[in-house]
């Protein structure tokens, strides 16, 4: 299940004792300041946590299926990619991470 951000602002919330619209407003700066850091272009690393950035890929020329006429996208796409650090990837796994999340899935397949 998803967590929404209205899910974080209750949690924040209740554990800091600061009412839900102060917490909402910081959350939805962060994600403000978030969003036009990388609309600059500039990648983002939180420390122990991981990074993000965009990945731009040149324009592709495409087909119409119907008429069979080649296509040209205009302009650049731009792809959000998230990475984990490898510190927190390793500290989740010491903590038992593994332990607590597979067995409220069905566990790991093996091929």
């Amino acid at each position: 299940m998803a967590t929404t951000k209205k899910d974080l602002v209750d949690r924040i919330a209740k554990s800091t004792g600061t009412t839900h619209a102060r917490v909402k407003a910081v959350i939805q700066e962060f994600f403000n300041e978030i969003i036009s850091e990388l609309a600059k272009g500039n990648r983002l690393e939180f420390r122990d946590f991981g990074v993000f950035e965009t990945k731009t890929t040149p324009t592709r020329m495409a087909q119409n299926p119907r008429t069979i006429e080649r296509v040209c996208y205009l302009g650049l796409a731009l792809s959000l990619r998230a990475y984990p650090s490898p510190r927190s990837h390793r500290r989740q796994l010491r903590k038992g991470f593994s332990r607590r999340v597979w067995p409220l899935q069905s566990g790991p397949t093996s091929a």
